[in-house]
């Protein structure tokens, strides 16, 4: 074997085991999931673990896009927990279901459902994972953007059993190109086909459009957006980021003159990325409280 081979056989190896390594949480581990029928998924959690000298305690729960039809972890999820882990935080990839109404009761609830169980359980198991309960936050791409949208203006509703009353609440919030209105004018109409169903109700808009529902208690944002994104209209950053700054919520706008939708963590055209700027909010926000 010469040394490049050499090389890349140990590579591969080192990545192997890396992956082997990672930890991966049921997150109903006693098997009652709930709204679930049988031949359902099981939502889990992966552990992006930084090394012991780097964590300072952060951590971070990631939700992929897909129009809530799929979950991009490849070009999203993956890519973000890397760089949290790679910055000292504690990133946790969330395999949130899917609303599939063959596989599970009441669909439109149950990605917020799981999102509120990762939040629950990480709050629950902090000292497992050497996370601060107080510095737990959540990134959402896309439609999965709509997800943490969610979950940071309706946290005070869950359907979730809380026997402990866990605080819901993420602590901060990362949009990024987000799906937010239900609106005809600004909505992803796939990704809200997929929650809801074609036969939508005036109520069921106005209950997910999420720039009505900012209140004083929703958290700190931090959003990136194209402003040529033709798929998610930008309209729907800049309409929350307005909402926020009503209530006196402290918001971050890192918007891109040329950034198409699904940039990832990488926005090939531009020089500066956004999840750098935003891993120093996170830092300069967990200094705050």
């Amino acid at each position: 074997m010469n040394k490049l081979h050499y090389l890349t056989a140990t590579l591969f190896c080192l990545l192997a085991i890396g992956l082997r390594a990672q930890e991966v949480i049921p997150l109903y581990p006693d098997g009652q999931v709930p709204f679930a029928k049988e031949g359902g998924e099981m939502p889990k959690l992966t552990v992006f673990q930084p090394a012991r000298n780097l964590a300072k305690g952060t951590a971070v729960i990631v939700c992929s896009g897909g129009s809530y039809g799929g979950r991009a972890n490849r070009v999203e999820g993956i890519p973000a927990c890397n760089k949290l882990m790679e910055a000292g935080i504690t990133a946790f990839l969330l395999d949130y279901r899917l609303p599939k109404a063959e596989k599970m009761e009441r669909k439109e609830i149950v990605p917020l459902t799981d999102a509120q169980r990762a939040i629950q359980y990480l709050r629950e198991h902090a000292g497992q994972y050497k996370i601060d309960p107080s510095r737990l936050g959540i990134m959402g791409f896309s439609a999965g953007g709509h997800l943490v949208s969610t979950v940071g203006t309706r946290f005070a509703e869950s359907e979730l059993y809380n026997p402990k009353g866990t605080s819901l609440r993420p602590d901060f919030m990362v949009l990024v190109y987000p799906v937010i209105s239900f609106a005809d004018s600004l909505t992803h109409k796939i990704s809200r086909m997929n929650l809801l169903g074609p036969e939508i109700t005036a109520e069921e808009i106005k209950a997910y459009s999420n720039e009505l529902q900012v209140t004083m208690q929703t958290p700190p944002s931090y959003l990136s957006s194209g402003m040529d994104d033709k798929i998610v209209d930008v309209r729907n950053s800049l309409y929350f980021s307005a909402a926020l700054r009503q209530y006196r919520i402290p918001v971050e706008l890192f918007l891109y003159e040329k950034g198409r939708h699904g940039y990832g963590v990488n926005n090939t055209q531009a020089q500066v990325q956004w999840i750098d700027d935003c891993i120093q909010w996170i830092k300069k926000e967990r200094y705050k409280k």
